[in-house]
């Protein structure tokens, strides 16, 4: 019976402490799984394997989040690889999206703009450009190496579910809640059609591999195929018995698999002919991939991932018994031209335009930079350097041909597990190939000291991770018995300088017997300089405290009242950032408290700051900005209307703090970057107030 068997669950295994949000597979190696959940969290997967490869670095609670300024600080909606798998981005409810570089293991850039959750993400064929979709239904490309949103496209009148950029890297289709798909032209920044016949929303949209092809599914349980030289529908499936949640292309084009409750189909097109449909007990299937005559799909349920294997040979129509009798032949092309796939030699191309050493980003951070970046808790160094660190540093450019990478003793085909000890058979292949890894990982030492001497010619491609790997380590090489080098013998080289001037004389004197420290003196004497910055810490720590337990006995306002009181705007700044969180707590009285504060807080030096005072702005006038207008502007009552007067009086002093801080947004519109259009979307939203 095993021989015939043609789909298996490989594994199920926790994924997140909260519940999962959302999942991707890497599709080049089809091998490499990422996890998004509520915990803030995002984690790497290797197939086969339940230990998690990386993980963000761990926020434990509200307040420690927020004090830790790593990862996200919302829930983790939307998660993609890139398309070597060298990076991944992960979009969050708040509308910040984060880009991690696998190979350094650390955050490479985290991009704001959208004012809601981003739901669907896709990396540009060339790598240095990156699209979202989010609720709030807009799309916005954004050029990763800058930092910044390039364009913004509006047309959906619902949340953006899904979105692709084609082959070329020309356009870009997505497919919304409102049923409609669109194609969108990157270079003119305009729309180029609708394509409206879907009668629900569309979830996941698809570019063929070799021709000028696009699928969609959506929840009317319909597949469609849509010819992108004339933008018209060719055909459309059957109605299924559940909507269709992921669809990938076969490698070679020849069919497609459509993912739908506990089943897997098989289309093929020009006619529509279903070719296979195989049980398989997945749920709602989230992603699939294509890896050595396999196809491995993940779902997820609460904190759980599951993941299942379907053998491609022994379905149609690559082989096994055919679903229906006398169906069309498969057939790889239909005339209609392909996308033209090579790389152009513009400016976005790393190799061909290598950037400056100026225009590089620094490998040691300063510490605002710190502040904001965050590197990656590794759990399996052996896992992570097999997959996505490179063995030399050429071949970390997007235009080489590289192979997955997977042991050698693994050939990349997971077995079908046995009747009766599933379980056994599904973890043994991965703890036995774990083992040679280490011996394979040895050249390592080699490779970590390369960037020593590196050739001239590429040191400027690929930044030294070594600053980031070292970062935490200086305490550790202090032991008792290692005599640290004065300050004077190390800066003598220096011309023009003379240490002793900075140096008290006294110490010129100790002899070499009394310069040995212990680790307890060594740390006592570099505490002494951080004393102040302990007892900063210290005390913001006791006033979270104090909050936190007004907070949790339900006195949100008397909480909020005592934050305020303690003068401290980094305490303020946490508590914005919860309510930014939960925007339902805010209330006319809140707002009436924290406006004052507001208008400091955007003037700040701190562009953190200045970021989370505008996000409670966003959230003061979309939510509150119609109801002050309308008691503003209404007529007189008659009698006397206690909450009517007590209402007025609230919207009025709301309205003049408004005013008050529109003066300092009108002056900060023409800033550049982010926080420019952060004010520019406050100056419009303040507008309404008119």
């Amino acid at each position: 019976m095993a021989q015939t068997k043609r789909a298996w669950k490989l594994q199920e295994f926790v994924a997140h402490g909260g519940n999962v949000n959302c999942l991707a597979m890497g599709h080049k190696t089809g091998r490499v799984m990422v996890t998004g959940g509520e915990d803030r969290k995002v984690n790497l997967w290797t197939a086969g394997k339940p230990n998690c490869i990386m993980t963000e670095q761990p926020n434990p609670g509200d307040f420690e989040s927020l004090l830790s300024l790593a990862g996200h600080t919302t829930a983790v909606d939307s998660v993609r690889f890139g398309h070597n798998e060298e990076m991944v981005v992960a979009g969050s409810v708040s509308g910040a999206l984060k880009i991690w570089n696998l190979e350094e293991a650390k955050i490479l850039r985290t991009l704001t703009g959208h004012k809601s959750s981003v739901r669907s993400l896709d990396f540009h064929p060339y790598g240095d450009y990156a699209a979202s979709g989010s609720t709030d239904s807009t799309i916005k490309l954004w050029d990763i190496r800058r930092k910044g949103c390039i364009y913004t496209y509006k047309g959906h009148s619902n949340p953006v579910n899904t979105l692709r950029f084609s082959p070329d890297g020309k356009w870009i289709a997505t497919g919304g809640e409102d049923s409609l798909i669109k194609i969108w032209d990157l270079t003119a920044g305009k729309l180029l059609t609708d394509m409206r016949l879907h009668t629900a929303g569309v979830n996941v949209i698809e570019f063929h591999p070799n021709e000028m092809l696009l699928a969609s599914g959506s929840s009317d349980k319909t597949v469609k195929f849509w010819d992108l030289e004339t933008f018209q529908l060719i055909c459309s499936t059957d109605q299924d018995a559940s909507p269709v949640r992921s669809i990938c292309f076969d490698s070679e084009g020849a069919c497609l698999y459509s993912g739908v409750r506990d089943y897997l189909k098989v289309y093929g097109w020009e006619p529509t002919h279903c070719f296979d449909s195989v049980p398989i007990a997945w749920g709602e299937v989230a992603d699939m991939s294509i890896a050595k005559n396999q196809l491995i799909g993940a779902s997820f349920s609460k904190t759980n991932v599951s993941t299942f294997v379907i053998d491609l040979s022994r379905i149609q129509p690559h082989g096994g018994v055919p679903h229906q009798e006398g169906g069309p032949p498969l057939s790889s092309s239909h005339g209609r031209r392909s996308f033209l796939t090579e790389r152009p030699p513009t400016q976005s191309s790393r190799q061909a335009s290598v950037p400056k050493e100026d225009e590089t980003e620094p490998v040691s951070l300063s510490p605002d930079q710190e502040d904001r970046e965050s590197v990656a808790d590794i759990h399996n160094p052996d896992d992570f350097r097999e997959i996505f660190q490179p063995k030399h540093r050429i071949d970390r450019s997007p235009t080489r041909t590289q192979e997955p990478f997977l042991p050698p003793q693994d050939d990349g085909v997971f077995p079908e597990p046995e009747p009766v000890r599933q379980p056994a058979q599904v973890t043994k292949p991965s703890t036995n190939a774990s083992k040679p890894r280490v011996k394979r990982e040895l050249p390592t030492t080699n490779r970590t000291s390369q960037p020593a001497q590196p050739p001239p010619a590429v040191r400027p491609v690929v930044p030294e991770p070594t600053p980031i790997v070292r970062a935490p380590d200086p305490p550790a090489p202090v032991e008792p018995s290692v005599k640290p080098t004065p300050p004077a013998q190390r800066q003598t080289s220096v011309p023009g300088v003379n240490p002793n001037d900075f140096l008290n004389a006294d110490a010129h004197r100790v002899g070499d017997s009394q310069r040995q420290m212990t680790e307890e003196m060594f740390f006592d004497e570099g505490s002494k300089s951080h004393d102040v910055m302990s007892k900063v810490l210290s005390k913001r720590v006791k006033d979270l405290q104090t909050v936190r337990v007004m907070w949790t006995s339900g006195n949100i306002k008397t909480a909020i009242d005592s934050a305020l009181s303690m003068n401290d705007k980094a305490v303020t700044v946490d508590v914005l950032n919860i309510l930014n969180a939960k925007s339902g707590l805010w209330n006319l009285d809140i707002s009436a408290s924290l406006l004052p504060h507001l208008k400091d807080l955007v003037s700040n030096k701190y562009e953190e700051y200045v970021m989370i005072a505008c996000e409670s702005l966003k959230i003061v006038l979309r939510n509150f900005g119609p109801v002050i207008k309308a008691n503003l502007t209404a007529p007189p009552g008659i009698g006397v209307d206690l909450s009517r007067e007590d209402r007025y009086r609230k919207c009025n002093g709301c309205y003049k703090q408004l005013m008050e801080i529109r003066t300092v947004v009108d002056k900060k519109c023409a800033l550049a970057g982010s926080v420019g259009e952060t004010f520019r979307q406050l100056q419009i939203l303040m507008g309404a107030l008119d």
